[in-house]
């Protein structure tokens, strides 16, 4: 249509990518009203704005790829109030009925937005889980760079000239690096190959002890952040940073899209998916969903598995039932999402231990007499009194007793 007509009510679709975004209007029986192509730029999502608002008042617009390419036009339409949608790729029978261009797939996400196809609320990329997310992505190429400097950096002591070789390789990989790092070789280009071999192996040191200076200042912050956002989703038994931020990420700013623990738990790929025909019932694994947070709650599992007693007695239980180990940790990932959800939609103030240390030594205790009254070890009392991953129910008994204490000496 070269002129758009004004209708009651329509809905957009939007093909997203890095240059340009396509867009198609329908109207409310599905009929195309008009497509339109804007650049990615501040002047080009206004105008794309203007454009879908020109047909009428907009219900729903469906957005390809809200977590990448349309992140700011997202962000945009959200900001206006307008009800935005996230939409999967057109399945391939229509791509191969209809084809493949940008304006077809625009128009198929604006169909989606009709039908409710299309229903899931996208992330809003706009808190502070945000800015966790870009942390982890920063430290996660941080950690893999240093791990292929690291590789190299041994394979290189492997061809090294024999007295070098036997200096270098008991080491342990901190005593190596800074053994490295303080090469002293002259200066310009090396000749010498035995020269070049201590060039590059002092290169790589300095380079792997930086980036690790980097990693712990980012985990440093990661560990702040993450703590100031849900204090009780870290202080959960088994759950540390990157289990945590992990989660967070895959929940997003607005957790409250995930109407229920169940479609959480579909989101993490922990939820079984129906595989049954005729007169046989049966489930399969979920194959999809997100991965890190899969595996996030598998790690979590594994760590329960041998030092929590609640999920000590389950294994017990379910081993005697008959299950094998595999199962057994499909179905504690499953009941971990449904934890972490409560988590993450009703967040939960933690009471903190830094009371602890001044309360033992007004009762005038030592912690190791803490430590035997309550038979854990050292690490356990003093950790707990320093807020480093405390055991807050083991916190909680700890003062209930100090303050007996304190009561009765007085």
């Amino acid at each position: 249509m070269s002129e758009n007509s004004v209708v009651d009510a329509v809905y957009a679709g939007i093909d997203t990518h890095k240059d340009l975004h396509v867009a198609a209007v329908v109207d409310h029986l599905g009929r195309l009203l008009d497509t339109f192509t804007a650049a990615t730029t501040v002047a080009g999502y206004r105008t794309l704005l203007q454009w879908i608002t020109s047909f009428g008042d907009v219900d729903r617009i469906g957005v390809e790829g809200t977590g990448s390419y349309g992140v700011a036009i997202t962000r945009l339409l959200r900001d206006r109030e307008l009800e935005v949608v996230e939409v999967n790729r057109p399945n391939r029978q229509m791509r191969r009925l209809r084809g493949k261009t940008d304006a077809v797939d625009a128009e198929a996400a604006a169909r989606a937005a009709l039908a409710g196809a299309a229903a899931a609320v996208p992330k809003s990329h706009d808190g502070a889980i945000e800015s966790i997310r870009l942390l982890r992505v920063t430290l996660t190429g941080l950690r893999k760079c240093s791990t292929a400097l690291t590789n190299s950096l041994r394979n290189i002591i492997v061809g090294a000239p024999p007295e070098l070789r036997d200096q270098l390789e008991p080491m342990t990989i901190g005593t190596l690096l800074h053994h490295c790092s303080s090469f002293r070789v002259p200066a310009g280009a090396p000749t010498d190959a035995r020269v070049a071999v201590r060039s590059t192996l002092r290169s790589l040191s300095r380079q792997i002890l930086f980036q690790q200076h980097e990693m712990d200042r980012l985990r440093s912050e990661l560990t702040e952040l993450v703590r100031r956002v849900n204090p009780a989703l870290l202080a959960a038994p088994g759950i540390g940073v990157d289990s945590a931020s992990t989660l967070l990420v895959t929940a997003g700013d607005n957790p409250e899209r995930l109407h229920s623990e169940a479609s959480f738990a579909a989101l993490c790929g922990v939820s079984p998916i129906e595989a049954s025909s005729g007169k046989h019932t049966r489930h399969r694994l979920n194959r999809g969903g997100d991965r890190q947070a899969n595996n996030a709650l598998w790690r979590i599992a594994l760590i329960r598995s041998s030092s929590d007693e609640r999920t000590r007695t389950y294994v017990a239980r379910r081993t005697a039932e008959g299950k094998s180990p595999r199962e057994i940790r499909r179905c504690l990932k499953r009941h971990i999402a449904r934890e972490v959800y409560t988590l993450l939609v009703h967040p939960q103030s933690v009471p903190g231990t830094d009371d602890l240390r001044p309360l033992r030594h007004r009762v005038g205790l030592s912690m190791q007499s803490c430590a035997d009254h309550f038979a854990v070890s050292l690490t356990t009392i003093s950790r707990t009194e320093r807020a480093i991953k405390p055991n807050h129910q083991f916190a909680s008994r700890y003062r209930e007793w100090l303050t007996g204490q304190l009561s009765d000496s007085a």
